[in-house]
């Protein structure tokens, strides 16, 4: 898998197998990575900026970008009208954190998908109500498939 890591603005490649990675979130926020044989204990923390990463008591500014869906990322940023919430990867649904009807910030959580022993919060592109929510707790999901629309 290829993708490209912005560490403090300053992009790197990474390319790597996903089979090669083992992490877990140990307490909220803290996650246990193993990599090729090397064991890291990561803390994400969320901001208006993006996510502050801190590994061995190192602070960085992290964004993870996936090439392959660049196009669609960039679509995503419109916020005008309804809005189409896709799953950005196979997983399943974990957590479902609001009800169809809800009104909704932006960037506000709205589920919680698990792939790859990770959990990602699938958050809102906008301002607005929830006009459809499709997921389930516990429902497997596909990538790409459309889980939430907001309005």
């Amino acid at each position: 898998m290829k993708l490209e890591i912005l560490i403090n603005n300053h992009p790197y490649p990474l390319d790597f197998d996903p089979a090669s990675v083992d992490a877990i979130e140990v307490e909220p926020g803290i996650y246990s990575i193993l990599l090729d044989g090397h064991s890291y204990e990561v803390k994400l923390e969320p901001s208006e900026e993006g996510v502050y990463a801190t590994v061995d008591g190192h602070r960085y500014q992290v964004q993870v970008r996936d090439p392959r869906r660049l196009p669609r990322a960039r679509a995503v940023l419109s916020t005008a009208g309804r809005q189409k919430i896709s799953s950005p990867m196979p997983g399943k649904v974990v957590r479902v954190l609001v009800a169809e009807g809800a009104e909704v910030e932006i960037g506000q959580g709205l589920l919680v998908v698990e792939a790859m022993k990770m959990q990602n919060e699938i958050r809102s592109p906008k301002a607005g109500r929830v006009v459809a929510l499709r997921a389930k707790e516990g429902a497997a999901v596909s990538g790409g498939e459309t889980l939430a629309e907001v309005e």
